[in-house]
């Protein structure tokens, strides 16, 4: 790629500064929602770390997708909720609290299951014109120090300097959306022609994927006996992925601008469809405690 140092070096820093913001919004106390709600917590996170990875796999295997773009559909379907998604929470009346300990603790733990399944969709997606191999204990490593390390350095900030905090929350949130649209523009331009059929098969495998994250959350979470805005706050963790980490995953580990395009595509389509879950949130009336007795 012509922009190497957008993608080796910026694109880790955003990561890191990103993830220094989503700490920022962390306080301990937080985590204890973890026993207050668990069921939620632990519905969500089986769901994120899970089940979306295999529903990936099977729709690639269905739709027959390229190694590149199943490879790449695998590795978004693994990425944890994005650091948007208690924004979106916070929109559509959801419970922000679920939101935020589902988005911390599914970052922590994708440090091992991300590099995991990303290294069974090489193995099993093998192109024989194209070897790629993940390097994993750098791939572990790599997360541990744009995760774990930044999360919390801005817990830290926010417990000696709430101010700083508070600003900050607002421009990594902006950082974050600057650096998926510049990469997304990138990867458009260096693939030229290429980009049409990619997008085409990309763009509805990334729709059913993110279809089927907000059904297992709205669908799946009341079946299981949660509240209307705990279904609602685990379908947005689930829609609402970390583009950014996806990206950084095929471009600056794996090297492979077609295996990002599922993350590029995902990234852009869950604003989309995030709106209209806030919009059928509001009309639902979803975090109105009278309508909606636990």
């Amino acid at each position: 790629m012509g922009s190497n140092a957008l993608i080796d070096i910026g694109l880790p820093i955003s990561l890191f500064l990103i993830m220094v913001g989503m700490g920022m919004t962390l306080t301990p106390k937080d985590f204890r929602e973890v026993a207050i709600a668990p069921r939620g917590t632990f519905y969500g996170l089986v769901c994120q770390i899970l089940l979306l990875p295999l529903i990936a796999l099977g729709v690639a295997v269905v739709m027959d997708l390229s190694p590149a773009l199943a490879i790449g559909l695998i590795v978004i379907a693994a990425c944890p909720g994005g650091t948007t998604s208690n924004l979106f929470v916070y929109l559509g009346r959801g419970d922000v609290a679920l939101s935020i300990v589902l988005t911390v603790l599914a970052s922590l733990i994708t440090i091992v299951t991300l590099p995991a399944f990303t290294g069974w969709a090489l193995e099993h997606f093998r192109d024989a014109e194209q070897t790629f191999e993940l390097p994993v204990l750098r791939t572990i490593i790599t997360l541990f120090v744009i995760i774990l390390l930044p999360v919390g350095i801005g817990m830290t900030v926010r417990h000696f300097r709430q101010d700083w905090a508070e600003k900050g929350e607002k421009a990594v949130g902006l950082l974050g959306l600057l650096v998926l649209v510049a990469v997304i523009v990138l990867l458009v331009v260096e693939l030229g022609g290429e980009v049409v059929d990619l997008l085409k098969k990309a763009g509805v495998s990334a729709i059913i994927l993110n279809v089927a994250g907000i059904v297992l959350g709205m669908v799946g979470g009341r079946l299981i006996g949660l509240s209307r805005d705990q279904a609602f706050t685990v379908a947005i963790e689930l829609g609402i992925k970390n583009g950014t980490l996806g990206l950084m995953v095929t471009l600056t580990l794996l090297h492979s601008e077609a295996m990002s395009i599922p993350s590029a595509v995902y990234g852009v389509l869950m604003f989309a469809f995030g709106f209209l879950m806030i919009g059928y949130a509001r009309m639902a009336g979803i975090g109105n405690k009278a309508q909606d007795p636990a």
